[in-house]
C-alpha cells in the first residue's frame, strides 16, 4: 500500500539514530515519510535528525529536523511550537526516545534510575502534555508510543530503571486512550522484543562480555524465530496504529517479538 500517511504531520521522537544503520525512530519517520507524511524529526543530537532529514529528502520526502531534549519541558514546548509553526497541526505524535541502561535494585544508581526515568518516561508525559491540546483543537490525532517487552517480563539482564518506565508508559498510554477516546483520539504502544538495532551494540554489549558478536548470538538463541527483529518491523507496527486502517484501535499493546512474551522459558 502506499499513502497511508497522505496529508498527515507526524512529529517523531528520537528520530535519529544511535549510530550507523537504522534505529526504530529513524526507520519509523523514513515509513511515515514514505506513505506521504510530512515528518518533524526530532533528536537530542541534532546531526542525528539532520541525517534522518537527508534520507528523507533525498527519497523525496518532506522533513523538518529539530533538537530537543524531550525530558525537558521548556525544550517539549517549542518543540511542538516549532512543529505547527512548520506544519500547521501534529496529526500523529511517535514516542520512540528511550535509553537502555543495566542493573538491577542495588547495582543501579539513583542518577542513573532518575536519567532513564526522565528520558523514557517522563519524556512521554511531557509530550502528551504538550501535542494533546492541539489535537483536542481538531478532535482528531493519535498517538504511538514505542515501549518494550521489558514492560511485561525479564529479558535477560537486569534493566529496573528500563523496565520500570516502559511499564509506566503502558499504564499511561492505556489512560490517555481512555481518557480522550470521545474526543477522536486514539492511544498505542509498541511492544518490540529483541531487536538488532544501533542501540543495543554500546550500552548492552557491556553485559555480554563486551563481545558485540557474541552478544548478536545470544540474543537470535533467545528468540523463538531463531533471530532478533529490526527496526523495520518496529516501524511497520507503529504505522498501523498510527494510520486510518487502526481508526478503531486505541489503549493497546501491540507486542512485536517473534513469539518471545509467548514462551514459558
Amino acid at each position: 500500500m502506499a499513502d497511508r500517511m497522505k496529508d498527515k504531520v507526524v512529529l517523531v521522537t528520537g528520530a535519529g539514530s544511535s549510530g550507523p544503520g537504522w534505529g526504530n525512530g529513524k526507520a519509523a519517520a523514513a515509513l511515515y515519510a514514505r506513505e506521504g507524511a510530512s515528518v518533524f524529526a526530532v533528536d537530542y543530537r541534532l546531526e542525528a535528525a539532520q541525517e534522518t532529514q537527508k534520507v528523507i529528502e533525498g527519497e523525496g520526502g518532506r522533513c523538518t529536523a529539530f533538537r530537543a531534549d524531550v525530558s525537558n519541558g521548556d525544550d517539549v514546548q517549542r518543540m511542538v511550537e516549532a512543529c505547527v509553526q512548520a506544519y500547521g497541526r501534529v496529526d500523529v505524535l511517535h514516542n520512540n526516545v528511550g535509553i537502555v541502561e543495566t542493573g538491577g535494585p542495588v547495582e543501579t544508581s539513583e542518577e542513573s534510575w532518575n536519567r532513564v526515568i526522565a528520558v523514557n518516561q517522563t519524556s512521554v508525559f511531557l509530550t502528551c502534555k504538550h501535542v494533546i491540546p492541539h489535537m483536542l483543537a481538531r478532535k482528531q490525532g493519535a498517538i504511538v508510543n514505542i515501549a518494550s517487552i521489558a514492560a511485561l517480563r525479564w529479558i535477560g539482564f537486569p534493566y529496573l530503571a528500563y523496565s520500570a518506565a516502559k511499564a509506566a508508559m503502558v499504564a499511561m498510554t492505556s489512560n490517555t486512550a481512555v481518557q480522550y477516546a470521545a474526543d477522536g483520539i486514539r492511544a498505542n504502544c509498541v511492544l518490540p522484543g529483541l531487536m538488532n538495532t544501533p542501540l543495543i551494540r554500546e550500552p548492552l554489549s557491556k553485559s555480554y562480555g563486551g563481545d558485540v558478536d557474541s552478544m548478536i548470538e545470544q540474543r537470535d538463541r533467545i528468540s523463538p524465530t531463531g533471530k532478533m527483529g529490526d527496526a523495520w518491523d518496529t516501524a511497520y507496527a507503529a504505522l498501523f496504529l498510527a494510520s486510518d486502517e487502526a481508526r478503531y484501535i486505541t489503549g493497546t499493546t501491540l507486542v512485536v517479538d517473534g513469539g518471545l512474551t509467548a514462551r514459558c522459558a
